[in-house]
C-alpha cells in the first residue's frame, strides 16, 4: 500500500471522481441510443521491481452502440524508475523514486462522423512535483463546427487561469500530436501541458493553482465532448466514410505505439499492459 500525502490523496480522489462522472455520462449516451452497454471495471495491482507493492489502478472499458470502444483508466502507482528511464523524467536523475496518479481516457466511436477523443491529466512526484495532461480531438471526418467548439471550451478553461495558457498549450498539442513518419497531425488538436511544477507540501500556493487548472481541464472535457457525440451520433454514413475511419485509426495506432509518452511511461514502470494499450482502436486498416 502506497502512503499518500495530503496533495497526492486530493489528486487521486479528484481523478477517481472525474472517472465516475465521465463513465456515467457515456453510459447515459448509450441509453439514448437504446443500448444497455456499461463499463466493466477491472482492478489491477502493480509490484515494483524490488518486489514491494507499487500501487495499481482500475481499467474501465465499455463497448457499445455509440462508443465502439472506450477506456477510462485511473491509476495510483509508486516505486522507482530504472536508471536509464530515470534520466528522462524531471527530477528523477538524482533519485529514481516516483509517485504518479492520474486519469487516462480514449474513445473510439462507432459512427465515423463522431470524433474520437483522448484526455489525460496526472500528478507526478519525484524530487519535483507537477501536473500535466490535456485533451485532443481526433475526427476521421472533421467538422469545422466541432473543432471550433472543442477549442473554444478549452480556451475558456485556460483563460480562467492564465492568458498565456491556451496559446502555449494548444501550440504544444499541435507539435506533440504529430506523426513525423507520415508528415500529418493525429487530429485537430486541443491542449497539451506538462511540468506545471509545485513546491513541497505547505511551501507554496502553486499546488492549489495548478490543481484548480487541471480540474477545469477535466470539467471542460466533460462539458464539451458529450455535446459533440450527441450532435453527430445519428448522422448517416457510407462504406467510404467507414473506410476513411479505419485508415485514420491506423495512423492513430502508429502514433500511440511509437511516440506517445503515456504509453512509454506505463510500459517502463510496470503498468497493466491491457490498461496501457486500451488506447488502440478495436479495428483499423493500413493501405
Amino acid at each position: 500500500m502506497i502512503k499518500l500525502d495530503e496533495e497526492q490523496q486530493a489528486a487521486r480522489d479528484w481523478f477517481e471522481g472525474l472517472r465516475d462522472r465521465i463513465c456515467a455520462e457515456f453510459e447515459a449516451i448509450e441509453r439514448e441510443a437504446d443500448s444497455d452497454a456499461a463499463f466493466q471495471y477491472t482492478p489491477w495491482d502493480r509490484t515494483d521491481h524490488d518486489g514491494s507493492p507499487g500501487g495499481g489502478g482500475v481499467r474501465g472499458l465499455m463497448k457499445g452502440k455509440v462508443f465502439e470502444k472506450v477506456g477510462v483508466n485511473v491509476s495510483t502507482v509508486g516505486g522507482s524508475f530504472s536508471p536509464e528511464f530515470a534520466k528522462t523524467i524531471l527530477g528523477a536523475a538524482e533519485d529514481p523514486s516516483f509517485f504518479a496518479t492520474g486519469i487516462s481516457l480514449v474513445a473510439h466511436m462507432a459512427n465515423p462522423h463522431v470524433p474520437a477523443v483522448h484526455m489525460n491529466t496526472r500528478f507526478l512526484v519525484t524530487t519535483k512535483r507537477w501536473f500535466g495532461g490535456g485533451a485532443d480531438l481526433n475526427p476521421p471526418l472533421p467538422y469545422e463546427e466541432d473543432t471550433a467548439d472543442f477549442h473554444a471550451r478549452l480556451r475558456a478553461a485556460c483563460a480562467a487561469h492564465d492568458p498565456t495558457y491556451y496559446p502555449r498549450f494548444s501550440k504544444w498539442a499541435e507539435e506533440y500530436f504529430f506523426i513525423p513518419h507520415r508528415n500529418v497531425h493525429r487530429g485537430v488538436g486541443g491542449i497539451f501541458y506538462d511540468h506545471l511544477e509545485c513546491a513541497e507540501p505547505g511551501k507554496g500556493a502553486d499546488f492549489h493553482r495548478h490543481f484548480a487548472f487541471t480540474r477545469d481541464v477535466g470539467e471542460a472535457f466533460l462539458d464539451i465532448f458529450p455535446k459533440l457525440v450527441r450532435r453527430r451520433m445519428a448522422t448517416p454514413f457510407t462504406p467510404e466514410d467507414k473506410a476513411r475511419q479505419l485508415e485514420w485509426r491506423g495512423r492513430y495506432a502508429e502514433f500511440n505505439l511509437i511516440y506517445d509518452r503515456g504509453t512509454l511511461f506505463g510500459l517502463k514502470t510496470g503498468g497493466n499492459v491491457d490498461a496501457i494499450l486500451m488506447s488502440l482502436p478495436p479495428e483499423a486498416t493500413w493501405s
